[in-house]
């Protein structure tokens, strides 16, 4: 990587020179030769450290070292901090070794003396406090191994690789893949040339090319190796089915993707079949052809038939020109009509015709869908295999939230209500909690994930063991601040968040229609200490103390995401408990928002009906802007007879994403809705429909394992749809 940067800085220098930006050029130059990081060069960071070390300046290599935790290692994974803090003691011990070898003890005793109050509680530095005593260090047994030249060496290079690791795995800018683009472009250049040549030789030499295709054919997939024959195919399609009788007759290949009571009537030839290689021969080559044609060339209407050993007369050929007319106007009916064609529809054809159940392939419509121009079948990125339905609650549901390790769904209700149930391998209720104080909010915990937290409308915060059935404690969080709307526990297990509003006229989940919360309510941030129980501190809100309704955490828990009822997102660095940046996200409240795959943006859902995406290393800037029906974004409406009419304020997740972070969950009036998220302004390209609600959904999830992931769905009548998805591998 570091090749790559000083590649860069020489273009960027280039351009400024091009361009006449002499002081901006200065001012590069100078920024490159205080650089702390060396433009990524690990033997430069390291030359760096052991001139600190042969200076004996030991302030100094204290805060480079801190400058690199910093910068560079407080970004990765909390697993990866034991070997951080190895690597900074050996790097002190290497420093202490230094000063006994050069026989500097004075530099020895100043280092204990500074670092005594850090060192003198951790075990591994216990030992070492004696050594400006030791006459001859070398040869004690305690310290003789530091002293060695392998040692030493062995620390170098695993500090050197550590740091090669670091960088190589860090999120880039853009403009450092120009070289990795370049070094594509050039390997692609001499791969065309090596075509070239080969296809030179397979013209001048024919028995060359014949071994080629050979080992090609051998080579590629088998329904690659014919694709150059198709043409004949094709043509040889209208002889081989004057021999094709109606036994064999193959069936039109969009009749395996529709009930069979809606399959289309199929003309046959009266003929008989020459042998069944010959039979089975036809069936396979019809059925490829009808799968790659295309409006613009619709099979066999242009096509010229070749003399064979069963020709008949020209009557009988328009007759058959005729049948395929017929047969093509029927396909692109069908066509039109299959996207049209809902669950219902395929439930009673396939009462209808029993018998015919087992040809029948159950594929939802959404998967195969003909393009626009008719240019044949699209493949779709997901196959819903299954949806069952959760019906244990009869309330309308307000969160619905699968543990991190997939094995346990929590799903609370308006009634505050609470069930834990597992769904695989069996749909099963494991425990229910009954609340007398109203809930408002859940949370999974990370570490261990059994663990449940449950926020109140009175104040409260209960941690709930949903193995053991019990509460292990409750939390007064704040009487002035009653309403705790969210909850987002760290992944590192320690400290959980908690949003705490005031009490407001409409604070209940259900409201009356057009009433809408006030985006003025007083609210407080607070983070709590799950070891010690206790609150840990407040965060500051600027510039008002507003409501937080939505709070999410990144991967290792060092950022920490939340979304006002002022429309403000506010982004906080949890490394120092302060905000790190804030900015106007929505006309209106927050609802709901989380971290993008790679973490370098932010998604949000507000009042406004817009999902956008922010980047968070610049402060406001939009990556994207997508306009969402009502129904996705709330307030969700039920209605029913006799006027009867419910408006629930959205409180749960409003959007989930998938595995890879390439597709969106959201809700909608009939069920869940998948989209796929395409990179800058073309917008949502819907994918799939989940359907199977009856009323608004309200809140969504998305739990992935392997290439099969399951969609919860649940909706205001207190039914939750568990869609079983398996992703299509491209």
């Amino acid at each position: 990587m570091g090749s790559v940067v000083e590649r860069t800085d020489d273009m960027v220098k280039e351009y400024l020179i091009h361009r006449g930006f002499t002081s901006t050029l200065k001012h590069l130059d100078a920024e490159i030769k205080a650089d702390k990081e060396k433009g990524f060069r690990v033997d430069k960071i390291i030359d760096q450290l052991q001139q600190f070390i042969q200076a004996y300046d030991l302030a100094a290599l204290k805060d480079y070292w801190g400058y690199l935790d910093r910068r560079l290692f407080c970004r990765l994974e909390d697993i990866y901090r034991p070997t951080i803090n190895k690597l900074r003691t050996s790097l002190f011990r290497y420093y202490l070794v230094y000063t006994v070898q050069t026989n500097r003890i004075e530099k020895t005793q100043e280092f204990f003396q500074k670092q005594a109050l850090e060192l003198q509680s951790q075990a591994e530095w216990r030992d070492w406090f004696i050594l400006p005593f030791v006459p001859i260090p070398d040869q004690n047994p305690v310290f003789s191994p530091y002293f060695s030249r392998q040692w030493a060496d062995t620390f170098l290079v695993s500090l050197h690789n550590f740091l090669s690791v670091v960088f190589q795995y860090m999120p880039q800018p853009v403009l450092l893949n120009f070289d990795s683009e370049v070094q594509k472009s050039i390997s692609l250049q001499e791969e065309n040339e090596q075509l070239r040549q080969l296809l030179f030789s397979l013209q001048v030499d024919p028995r060359l090319k014949k071994d080629t295709e050979i080992i090609v054919h051998h080579r590629l997939p088998p329904y690659v190796q014919n694709m150059d024959r198709l043409g004949d195919t094709e043509l040889d399609l209208v002889s081989s089915q004057r021999n094709v009788s109606l036994a064999t007759q193959p069936r039109n290949l969009l009749s395996t993707f529709l009930p069979q009571g809606k399959r289309p009537p199929t003309k046959l030839p009266q003929a008989s079949v020459s042998s069944p290689t010959q039979a089975s021969i036809g069936r396979r080559e019809i059925v490829a052809g009808q799968a790659l044609k295309t409006k613009e060339n619709p099979p066999y209407k242009d096509m010229k038939t070749v003399p064979s050993t069963g020709a008949s007369d020209p009557q009988s050929s328009h007759s058959r020109q005729r049948r395929h007319q017929d047969h093509e106007k029927e396909r692109k009916e069908l066509f039109s009509k299959l996207p049209n064609q809902n669950a219902e529809k395929k439930l009673e054809s396939s009462e209808q015709h029993p018998e015919h159940a087992p040809d029948t392939v159950d594929i939802p419509s959404s998967h195969v869908q003909m393009s626009e121009e008719g240019t044949g079948l699209v493949e779709q990125p997901f196959i819903k295999l299954s949806q069952e339905e959760y019906g244990e609650h009869h309330s309308s549901i307000m969160h619905c939230r699968v543990d991190c390790s997939g094995r346990r769904v929590a799903s609370l209700d308006v009634d505050g209500v609470i069930k834990v149930w597992s769904f695989n391998p069996i749909m099963q209720t494991k425990a229910t909690i009954m609340s007398k104080s109203p809930l408002l909010s859940l949370e999974w915990a990370t570490k261990p994930d059994r663990l449940l937290l449950l926020g109140s409308g009175v104040g409260t915060v209960r941690l709930y063991d949903t193995e053991a059935k019990k509460n292990l404690y409750e939390l007064m969080i704040d009487e002035a601040h009653p309403r705790i709307l969210s909850l987002a526990y760290s992944p590192s297990g320690t400290s959980f968040v908690c949003s705490a509003a005031a009490q407001t006229p409409c604070s209940g989940s259900l409201q009356e229609a057009g009433s809408q919360p006030s985006a003025s309510v007083i609210g407080k941030l607070l983070l709590w200490d799950t070891k010690t129980v206790k609150q840990q501190l407040q965060f500051s809100l600027e510039p008002d103390a507003v409501a937080i309704n939505c709070t999410a955490f990144n991967h290792n828990g060092n950022l920490l995401v939340t979304g006002a009822a002022d429309g403000v997102i506010r982004l906080f660095d949890m490394q120092h408990y302060e905000s790190a940046m804030s900015w106007k996200a929505h006309e209106g409240e927050v609802y709901s928002v989380e971290f993008s795959y790679d973490e370098n943006t932010v998604f949000s859902i507000g009042e406004d009906g817009k999902f956008i995406q922010w980047n968070i290393h610049r402060s406001g800037v939009k990556q994207s802007e997508y306009s969402l029906p009502q129904d996705a974004t709330g307030p969700f409406v039920l209605s029913g007879y006799s006027g009867y009419r419910q408006v629930q304020v959205p409180r749960g997740r409003l959007f989930a994403f998938d595995s890879e972070g390439q597709h969106v969950l959201t809700c909608s009036s009939t069920g869940g809705l998948i989209y796929r998220l395409n990179a800058g302004e073309s917008g949502l390209e819907s994918v799939l429909p989940l359907g199977g609600h009856k009323a608004p959904v309200v809140t969504v999830d998305w739990c992935s394992a392997v290439d099969c992931g399951t969609c919860f769905t649940s909706s205001m009548d207190g039914k939750i749809k568990l869609s079983t998805l398996l992703a299509q591998k491209s």
